[in-house]
């Protein structure tokens, strides 16, 4: 018995020794204007507070019930409801308000508590963009601690000079991607991408200038769609130039292989293959520098790939200039070394030295002739 009694004893000190937990609720706060604010600007909070129903206290009088805000100038209208009656609360116009346990705490099951609020101050000065806090609601215990979660309403307070400038920054930004535009469409490039992008950027940039003061998250946002659109069109024009600087470069490489095939048959001498020779390895070496170019351009290095592409231009170019002139040479019908060459090579040798022969046998019996004819005369 004496052991049940302890057992007993200590769950009644348990349960004694357990702080009574009450709650508060607060209706939705309703802050006009709604947004962003601007300093300077009226702002205004309304809400009610609803106490607890059960248990031994509406709320604890040994707490505190706390209303603060960041609004500069507030001026508070606390009025107490108690079944149905208004009582309006005497309170100092200050950021920080306190309402003590001993003027709140009713037995719920004598009273209907609850508590409306209205709250009117002005909006901060800032520096920077920042949320300010409108309105916070707290039950602080003996101790100034928190208890539960405390009800707070926050607003952006703007630098409205911040929109300005963002606005500014970005049109800049626009304005240099119109310029590089142009540029490239000049010189051939493919610039429909690079224009979408930019009519895009240009229609967020509008939404943006449109925006009241109020609107600062909206104008924000809609400059950072323009600023991702002026990106991707900075992208879409690097990348439709160096697919135009590496069809630029195959532009002599084709040209080259059209020439290589002419000049193969017609290359006869040992000279003419090894300029022909020449001139299909600088082409080669061209047509690797566009499969690099190409590869660069699928991996989105466009500054590599018309690096590549402008040196395959070079070396298309040389190739191509080389295999010109020699098709010209070629073509022109005197190649002393050729007609040489082609002289003695196999059978026709034999063929020319008979002719020889015959020629040098036929002037020597006209010279014969003539030789005996003055002998005569």
């Amino acid at each position: 018995m004496k052991c049940s009694q302890k057992w007993i004893l200590l769950l009644l000190v348990l349960v004694f020794s357990i702080p009574a937990v009450y709650a508060f609720s607060t209706s939705t706060v309703d802050v006009s204007p709604s947004g962003d604010l601007t300093p300077g600007s009226t702002v205004t909070a309304s809400f009610t507070i609803k106490f607890a129903t059960s248990g031994d206290e509406t709320f604890p009088k040994d707490d505190t019930l706390s209303l603060s805000t960041d609004l500069e100038n507030p001026n508070w209208n606390v009025v107490l409801v108690l079944n149905d009656i208004d009582n309006v609360q005497p309170v100092d116009n200050a950021k920080t308000v306190d309402i003590t346990g001993w003027v709140l705490s009713y037995d719920p099951s004598d009273f209907e508590e609850s508590m409306r609020v209205t709250l009117t101050g002005t909006a901060p000065s800032v520096t920077t963009t920042m949320e300010k806090v409108v309105v916070s609601v707290s039950d602080l215990d003996g101790s100034g601690d928190i208890v539960g979660n405390a009800v707070t309403v926050k607003r952006n307070v703007i630098n409205t000079g911040e929109v300005t400038s963002a606005i500014a920054a970005q049109q800049a930004s626009l304005d240099d991607l119109r310029i590089a535009i142009d540029e490239k469409y000049a010189l051939g490039v493919d610039t429909a991408e690079a224009e979408q992008k930019y009519s895009a950027a240009q229609s967020a940039i509008s939404t943006a200038k449109a925006q009241p003061a109020s609107g600062y998250s909206s104008a924000m946002t809609s400059l950072t769609t323009a600023g991702k659109a002026i990106t991707d069109g900075e992208t879409a024009l690097d990348k439709a130039w160096a697919i135009k600087k590496v069809a630029d470069a195959q532009v002599p490489i084709t040209q080259t292989d059209t020439l290589i095939v002419w000049l193969k048959p017609n290359a006869t001498s040992t000279e003419q293959k090894s300029q022909l020779t020449e001139i299909s390895t600088m082409r080669e070496i061209a047509a690797g520098y566009v499969t690099n170019a190409n590869d660069e351009i699928d991996n989105g290095n466009y500054v590599r790939a018309r690096e590549k592409a402008d040196a395959a231009f070079a070396k298309a170019n040389e190739s191509y200039t080389n295999a010109l002139a020699l098709k010209k040479t070629l073509s022109s019908g005197f190649n002393p070394l050729g007609m040489i060459g082609g002289l003695f090579k196999g059978s026709t040798l034999i063929i020319v030295v008979i002719i020889l022969v015959i020629i040098g046998g036929v002037g020597y019996i006209i010279y014969r002739k003539r030789t005996q004819w003055d002998e005569l005369g």
